[in-house]
């Protein structure tokens, strides 16, 4: 197990070397510069998200669909995510992941709009669409689409359900004792994938109902739970600034253990986790948001991109802060120590820090395994129809239980591989059509068109 884990792990670093990084950050870049920062109209979006396009065109509202989203991007990559990158990276991969989610902002701007220009309406008058349309209907390049859902529907088992699953169990199995921890782990994976069965057969509008009264509870505790902890760390919380941006660019090798080209490490670690977390760039986000009401692509790119802020730009940052900060603050926290770093640093927080992990640890992930699941459908349902995503369904909830167990170093790692796959194609796709991105952009929101009806 040890030398696969190893073998895996080398994948992982040659698959998120220089190339895979000037691809995924000059996509962002390039998408920046060419619609004229996007991210200037950040409060437009999050005001466009609550208000919903009644009468429009697909299933869910603006804010389901936002919701759905970030239900399957905030989960264990915004809490043990960044601490793993800051153990293996250094304090560094903070920045790099507020860089990645700050510029990727535009990439998941463009991913919504693709998504509802190319979207298509099934037999039953369902909304469908994502990178793979935009793949066959824009770009004109079907094996590229049917490669992008096969990437898509294995990833959905990595990133969307055996990590969240094993973040889930490791943590509560602490608090079990009537058990060895492997039995609890089972029974704990067990009980999930119950929820889960519950809430998936129901299809996409049961997972947004879910999802729209889970993601703002969960969010805002968690947000507030962080706020105070960094109170707390006050007095470290400069000093933990200075610390990650000095590490983002230094060139000797970080306490996290860095070995080689300190920045290059850095930066894999802090741009990986970031894609993991806000998912710009790897094209699940616009599965969903292609079901989305609105009345033109640029509202609902608007509202998808906002994922990106709440998600890397927001709480990711605040994870990352709260564990340096208190790093510098306790003498007995391990930076090395990659598993429970995280458990550490909030520990340290009398009465609410373990509380606070646990609940957004716990909420984050089972809203994650929800939202991926329509994310892998999708892509089962793009290559072969309806007729198996029943199957796909109960495979779903058999690796929830299979995933609660399994070594979190290797699942990690494949899904850093997985997703590097599947990102590559829909980058592609933005790429090729941000000519056609840049007009509609123009147009409704530069041209202050924004209320205009139009597909």
């Amino acid at each position: 197990m040890e030398e696969f884990s190893q073998i895996i792990s080398n994948i992982s670093g040659a698959v998120w070397g220089w190339p895979m990084i000037v691809l995924l950050v000059g996509t962002h870049l390039f998408l920046t510069i060419r619609l004229k920062c996007p991210q200037r109209k950040i409060w437009t979006a999050i005001k466009l998200s609550v208000k919903p396009d009644k009468g429009s065109n697909g299933d869910v509202s603006h804010f389901g669909a936002l919701a759905t989203s970030l239900a399957a991007t905030i989960g264990t990559g915004n809490i043990v995510g960044i601490a793993t990158a800051i153990s293996l990276g250094g304090p560094g991969a903070v920045f790099w992941c507020f860089f990645t989610g700050l510029f990727g902002i535009a990439t998941k701007y463009g991913e919504g709009l693709l998504a509802v220009k190319y979207r298509v309406k099934t037999s039953n008058g369902e909304m469908i669409g994502g990178p793979m349309y935009a793949l066959e209907r824009g770009v004109k390049c079907k094996w590229l689409a049917v490669l992008f859902c096969i990437f898509t529907a294995f990833a959905a088992f990595g990133i969307g359900n055996a990590v969240q699953s094993k973040a889930i169990s490791e943590n509560l199995s602490q608090f079990i004792t009537f058990a060895d921890k492997d039995t609890v782990k089972l029974i704990i994976g067990v009980v999930i994938a119950a929820l889960v069965a519950v809430v998936i057969f129901g299809g996409v509008k049961s997972i947004s109902k879910i999802c729209t009264f889970l993601i703002p509870i969960m969010a805002v505790l968690y947000v507030f739970g962080c706020i105070y902890i960094l109170i707390v760390n006050s007095e470290y919380v400069w000093p933990a600034i200075c610390w990650i941006v000095n590490d983002a660019f230094s060139l000797k090798a970080g306490i996290g253990g860095a070995a080689g080209s300190a920045i290059m490490t850095t930066m894999r670690y802090g741009i990986a986790r970031g894609l993991f977390s806000n998912e710009s760039g790897l094209g699940s986000a616009p599965i969903v948001a292609a079901a989305a009401q609105s009345k033109n692509p640029v509202r609902q790119a608007l509202v998808l991109s906002s994922g990106a802020f709440w998600d890397t730009v927001l709480i990711c940052t605040m994870t990352g802060l709260t564990v340096v900060s208190s790093i510098l603050a306790y003498d007995s926290i391990d930076i090395k120590s990659t598993g429970v770093l995280t458990e550490q640093a909030f520990g340290m927080i009398p009465y609410i820090g373990t509380p606070i992990l646990t609940f957004g640890l716990v909420t984050f992930a089972f809203s994650t395994i929800l939202g991926w699941c329509y994310y892998g459908e999708k892509a089962v349902e793009y290559l072969w129809g309806k007729r198996f995503i029943t199957l796909y369904r109960v495979l779903w909830v058999l690796v929830v239980i299979v995933g609660s167990s399994l070594s979190l170093t290797v699942v990690w790692d494949i899904s850093d591989i997985l997703n590097a796959f599947m990102s590559v194609p829909n980058l592609i796709s933005l790429i090729v059509l941000s000519g056609i991105i840049a007009k509609e952009t123009q147009h409704y929101l530069w041209d202050d068109h924004l209320d205009e009806e139009g597909q």
